[in-house]
């Protein structure tokens, strides 16, 4: 087995069942690869505090600790320790009056779709730099919040249904027109139930700090993976969240899905499945390799 000296990885569906789940097994698993100076980065769109209940210093020696890092908020935050407190290194934040085009942007898009298409939805404004905007709130994730098997066909379904004939292209164009109206250049993405408008997306997030392990370590593209469970294509060119790790600077990495929702996925990625507990015994693996 290839032995890595950086991996990547998503927190929701990848490395835990839930943001409430316990990160005991989690953190077990990661705290061998960080003693053997392994960089570890836990690339996510929530905040820390959703991160292990925001107490995930805890759970590490400051010596674990110098080798973890945090890519969060889609793109909003790129974390690092120092005396085992977590601080932040490089953040994109949009100004105040950024954010609010950022919320007008948004609701542009809610009241377009429930004006012409009679579509409801709701928006997420607690967000530090974008919206998100459910598609479909009928439809309860619960503590999963991660896309479920069925959702992109719900999805689909209820687009055509209400009209909407192009689908997720349709969504994120109207996204991209609704940001320029407000002098935006907001980014799309999807994972079915939301459609998340932004300045950055976790494509910021691991290019701020593969830039950060290549200043400080000398560390090589080819020596990183990255995992997800949300690479799965939506439509045509369109792809899940953790498919925004792939950028110029990362692509010569391996990149693992553990989803086992069937679709087809970005070129580079290999698709394993096998949930929380397959990436978690690649970590294990790891420890010995």
């Amino acid at each position: 087995m290839k032995k890595y000296k950086g991996i990547f990885f998503d927190w929701d569906g990848t490395a835990v069942l839930s943001r409430k789940a316990p990160a005991d097994e989690a953190v077990a698993a990661m705290k061998g690869l960080l003693l053997q100076g392994v960089k570890l980065v836990i690339v996510s769109g929530t905040t820390y505090e959703n991160i292990a209940g925001g107490k995930l210093e805890d759970y590490f020696t400051n010596e674990e600790l110098g080798h973890l890092y945090l890519g969060l908020g889609r793109g909003a935050y790129n974390y690092q320790y120092e005396e085992g407190r977590p601080v932040v290194f490089e953040d994109r934040i949009p100004s105040r009056e950024d954010l609010l085009r950022i919320h007008d942007a948004a609701y542009g898009i809610h009241r377009e779709l429930l004006r012409d298409y009679g579509l409801p939805t709701e928006i997420v404004f607690l967000r530090p730099n974008y919206c998100k905007i459910d598609l479909m709130v009928e439809n309860d994730r619960k503590d999963q919040l991660f896309m479920q098997e069925n959702e992109l066909d719900l999805l689909k379904k209820s687009l055509t249904a209400h009209g909407i004939q192009g689908g997720l292209h349709e969504m994120t164009a109207l996204a991209v027109r609704m940001g320029e109206k407000y002098g935006m250049q907001l980014k799309a993405t999807c994972d079915a139930k939301y459609l998340e408008v932004g300045i950055s997306d976790k494509s910021d997030n691991v290019d701020v700090i593969m830039g950060e392990l290549e200043r400080k370590f000398g560390m090589q593209i080819g020596e990183c993976c990255f995992w997800g469970d949300e690479f799965v294509g939506l439509e045509d060119g369109i792809y899940g969240s953790d498919s925004f790790m792939i950028t110029d600077r990362t692509r010569g990495g391996d990149f693992f899905d553990v989803s086992s929702v069937s679709g087809a996925r970005p070129e580079p990625v290999v698709p394993l499945g096998g949930g929380v507990e397959r990436f978690l015994k690649f970590l294990w693996e790891q420890q010995k390799a």
